[in-house]
């Protein structure tokens, strides 16, 4: 008891820490300015509830490398401080590293873990195919390397693959478009519906997964005219989004207002994340249509600001991960493969990062809208309603 509660002195004094400076969401989207300049106690609260009191340290204390792509997105933020606090429960040593989408600092911070010999390596990435060199040097130092949410491309070094299944979350994305516009009745009544895509980072590899899933919903109605792109630009190149940037995206759909829809007649904006649709909506904000003009928006990750803005009725829906599982997968593999046992998994074919096929563990999406989000989402106690609407 003594060990947890100094873990979660520490835990929230690095939580104090590694907010300071984060980026800030802006503007007319639902986020706030402030939004992480402060702690948030509610959810130190939340994780301290989560900690094992019974668990013990396994033998010698072992050292574990946690990387992290950035801070300017609240899931980053959570998903690193829930693998630490319970990294830490069971007695390991953390390194958590955040790299702020800078490739370089990234492949530095990996480099400077093996130096001080983690035994293992948890890696969400920015750019997998940049990370090949660091993680030979993984390898041949013997430390075992867990890819977290984003699959390592082009290596052998990567043991195991944590995640939500990618694919599943296009699917549920065009599933929703599909049953919510009633595309299958408009198809048969010579109905059409205008759509505009934006998709995930072109170096993300489950942004093509995601694409995948959406595609395999919505291809049919796209041929036969029940919806209509005017743009044109339905292909993942066409649409991907380098490094899901919200200021991209809010780039993209003025010019795409300015050119293909200046009477406001886009129906559905297909939006891959929430900070796309934050700055979809920034740009059709910045036009002022009538009020109750707006397409469908659609999203993922199920951030604060993306439900507030499902609650005012700005957006349409957002897909939740409740990384709180995700990370608890990560921690029992880590433990796994440092504690010679097997981890879990339940997927060996689907994620081949073209050097092998990484056995995966793969966790469920769920979508969220106006009408589920307080019984999933505050009744589940991933947020608090003072969280969401405070």
């Amino acid at each position: 008891m003594k060990k947890c509660a100094f873990f979660l002195i520490l835990i929230i004094f690095a939580y104090n820490i590694c907010l300071t400076g984060c980026s800030a969401f802006s503007g007319s989207s639902g986020s706030s300015a402030d939004e992480w300049d402060a702690p948030d106690e509610d959810y130190l609260e939340q994780l301290s509830e989560q900690v094992d009191d019974t668990a013990e340290p396994q033998g010698e204390q072992k050292r574990v490398g946690v990387a992290m792509p950035t801070k300017t997105s609240e899931r980053w933020i959570n998903d690193g401080m829930n693998i630490k606090a319970k990294l830490e429960t069971l007695g390991y040593e953390v390194d958590l590293q955040y790299a702020d989408d800078d490739i370089d600092l990234q492949v530095s911070q990996i480099e400077s873990m093996i130096r001080n010999e983690v035994n293992c390596l948890v890696i969400a990435s920015i750019d997998s195919t940049r990370l090949t060199g660091v993680l030979a040097q993984a390898r041949e130092a013997g430390i075992a390397v867990i890819a977290y949410d984003r699959l390592l491309m082009d290596t052998d070094a990567v043991s195991y693959y944590a995640t939500f299944d990618n694919k599943a979350v296009g699917t549920l994305i065009g599933t929703y478009i599909a049953d919510k516009m009633k595309l299958a009745e408009a198809s048969q009544a010579g109905k059409s519906y205008t759509i505009e895509f934006f998709m995930g980072s072109p170096d993300d590899n489950n942004a093509v997964f995601l694409y995948n899933g959406i595609m395999e919903v919505l291809k049919p109605y796209l041929k036969d005219g029940t919806l209509i792109c005017r743009s044109g630009k339905t292909d993942f190149d066409e649409t991907c989004i380098l490094r899901w940037s919200e200021d991209t995206a809010e780039e993209i759909c003025t010019e795409l207002i300015n050119e293909y829809y200046p009477e406001g007649d886009l129906d559905i904006a297909c939006s891959a994340f929430d900070g796309f649709a934050y700055g979809i909506l920034k740009a059709w904000d910045k036009k002022h249509f009538p009020e109750g003009v707006r397409p469908l928006i659609t999203g993922q990750d199920a951030e604060k600001p993306a439900i507030r803005n499902i609650a005012e009725h700005k957006m349409d829906m957002t897909i939740y991960k409740d990384t709180r599982i995700l990370a608890q997968k990560c921690v029992t593999m880590v433990q796994a493969l440092l504690e010679n046992g097997e981890p879990e998994i339940n997927d060996t074919t689907q994620y081949n990062n073209n050097v092998l096929t990484v056995p995966s563990f793969l966790c469920d999406p769920v979508v969220i809208d106006a009408d589920n989000y307080e019984e999933i989402l505050i009744g589940g106690g991933y947020y608090t309603k003072e969280q969401l609407f405070d």
